[in-house]
């Protein structure tokens, strides 16, 4: 079921370290991160989250497919167990599997017709606060500790492009 993908190394992080040391444009520093992530975990899907939390909403800031998730596509998130899984205790979120994605999210039926039938949403946070969400989405299944582990060392990255918006 799954295709071979290499694990995520000190020169793809240092890589991006320097890549986000100089790029002015966060747009840029977001299509390198999703090459990364394409590249270690794989996706059919790849969106960024900012979390607007005077509304109560998050807000997209990048997507691999704008036809179906277009940039400034909103979503009320609170006191649901995914914001409070994600955006309250900051833990990683995963749905394995379409019964699982259908019951965290209510755009389900456009998410299965992408071809996705799992979702890990990883929170991009410091010093105890959420600024947004990395979310990698693939087929039934996808997801192993090892990606969980990739996403959660490529997350703090995006802190930075985040805390200045």
């Amino acid at each position: 079921m799954r295709n071979a993908k290499r694990p995520l190394s000190l020169a793809d992080l240092a890589a991006l370290a320097e890549r986000f040391a100089v790029e002015p444009q966060p747009a840029l520093l977001y299509a390198a991160v999703d090459a990364l992530v394409q590249d270690v975990v794989g996706h059919r899907l790849f969106t960024l989250m900012r979390v607007l939390a005077a509304t109560d909403e998050v807000e997209r800031i990048y997507s691999s497919n704008t036809a179906a998730y277009p940039v400034g596509g909103r979503k009320v998130k609170r006191g649901t167990p995914w914001s409070r899984a994600v955006l309250d205790r900051g833990e990683v979120f995963v749905a394995r599997t379409p019964d699982e994605v259908r019951e965290a999210f209510a755009d389900h039926e456009l998410i299965e017709s992408l071809g996705i039938g799992s979702i890990m949403n990883i929170p991009i946070a410091w010093a105890g606060r959420r600024f947004g969400t990395m979310n990698i989405s693939h087929e039934t299944g996808w997801f192993t500790a090892q990606d969980e582990t990739a996403g959660r060392l490529i997350a703090p990255f995006l802190v930075p492009s985040l805390f200045a918006a």
